[in-house]
């Protein structure tokens, strides 16, 4: 007789190949399928010689899964009327937490399992899956539930729980959906460019469902430029476009967010020079500020001669932007025009900056000051007044005009003679 293969079905899922026996299975009359007893199986596999090395890991799964099938119990085909399919809702589960799966037991129950493809996770009370995550939540005559814990991509799939009562043999299957978090996977390093380059960002992200990806600046926070995609084009960049960049990853589960910098050199410009006065024997300080990236380096002349820090009593400052060139005690020969020079590696930048005189005022050239101003104001007042007197033919003069010219004439007289005190 020639080797026969067999199926031992539960609700199709319960199946063992057999090709080593020569009477795998006893067909009745009424049709049942009945398996023969486990000493018979043994017995007819020594007869095939199929003790071999290579068959012992078949053969264990095959004993383990007989012996859920006692000797002489109806096994039914998939087509037969008696087996009962179900198909509960699917389960979303996020990635790194439980799951719990579970199904009733309905009858009194002979034996049940759970299975994941095509292997058996619980045999009724018997552990058969290695993973320690797996485990045994609930058994009894109404339910049977497992977990599996921090369920990771891989447990994504279909399971199964098959039922085998007395009467019947039912099977409950459920499909496990993972969601994971948006990670961000591959992202462009900080940027460096000169002004005028053309940039390009890239972001890429896993997760389940897939992320959306999107760009934004966020710093300055005045600039406004964003992209709906995992690419951020920037044509002929210029130094307004510097600054943070952020990357969002996003899906129903979570978001995940990283950021660039994205750095645009340039050479100096220089503001203009504000000339700055300075009493002799005082201090005079003299400013000069640059943008630049990277930073500039200042270079302080006196016409055509470099000035060094510490040079004849001057110190130079520099920070940041903004340098500083200072006299402690200007002196008669310090006074002139000075040039600041702002380099970096893309260019330079200068302005120049006079540094003059300012004569402080002595007690003389305050009373000359003051001598000046009076007498331009009774000059003043006198010419009214008298073109108010002599106004029209036959003006006659009152008292009170002549009184207000006398007490004119007068001041003028004490000016006078101050001012020729003042000469000596």
């Amino acid at each position: 007789m020639s080797v026969t293969r067999i199926n031992l079905i539960i609700k199709g899922l319960f199946a063992a190949p057999f090709h080593f026996l020569k009477r795998p299975y006893y067909k009745l009359n009424n049709g049942i399928t009945v398996v023969p007893s486990l000493e018979g199986l043994r017995n007819e596999m020594r007869a095939s010689g199929y003790f071999t090395a290579s068959c012992k890991s078949l053969t264990v799964m095959s004993f383990r899964l007989l012996f859920l099938l006692p000797a002489g119990l109806p096994v039914y085909s998939q087509g037969d009327s008696q087996s009962d399919n179900k198909v509960m809702d699917n389960i979303t589960v996020r990635q790194g937490e439980t799951v719990l799966l579970s199904c009733s037991q309905g009858d009194v129950v002979t034996h049940s399992a759970w299975l994941n493809r095509s292997s058996i996770m619980y045999a009724g009370e018997d552990k058969w899956s290695v993973d320690p995550r797996v485990s045994l939540v609930t058994l009894n005559q109404d339910e049977f539930t497992i977990k599996i814990e921090n369920v990771d991509m891989t447990d994504e799939g279909q399971y199964i729980c098959a039922v085998q009562t007395r009467s019947r043999a039912t099977t409950t299957s459920v499909h496990v959906i993972v969601q994971v978090p948006p990670k961000i996977t591959s992202l462009s390093k900080d940027v460096v460019v000169n002004e005028g380059s053309n940039v390009s960002l890239v972001c890429s992200a896993s997760g389940k469902p897939d992320p959306t990806v999107s760009w934004k600046i966020i710093s300055p926070a005045a600039q406004s430029l964003t992209s709906e995609d995992e690419f951020l084009e920037i044509p002929s960049v210029s130094r307004q476009r510097a600054g943070t960049y952020e990357c969002t990853a996003m899906n129903d589960v979570a978001t995940d967010v990283q950021t660039v910098e994205l750095t645009v050199n340039y050479a100096p410009t220089v503001s203009d020079g504000k000339d700055v006065g300075v009493t002799l024997g005082q201090q005079g300080v003299l400013q000069c500020e640059a943008d630049a990236v990277p930073p500039p380096d200042f270079e302080w002349y006196r016409d055509d001669r470099r000035i060094f820090n510490g040079f004849d009593g001057i110190e130079i400052e520099d920070s940041g932007a903004l340098s500083k060139l200072t006299f402690f005690n200007v002196s008669e020969g310090d006074y002139g025009n000075y040039t600041c020079v702002a380099i970096n590696k893309l260019g330079s930048a200068n302005t120049s900056i006079v540094l003059f005189e300012v004569i402080e005022p002595t007690s003389s050239t305050l009373l000359q000051g003051l001598f000046s101003e009076t007498t331009s104001t009774l000059l003043e007042q006198t010419g009214f007044e008298s073109h108010t007197v002599l106004e029209g033919p036959g003006a006659v003069q009152d008292g009170n005009s002549a009184s207000r010219a006398g007490h004119t004439s007068t001041c003028l007289l004490v000016l006078l003679a101050l001012q020729l005190l003042l000469k000596f």
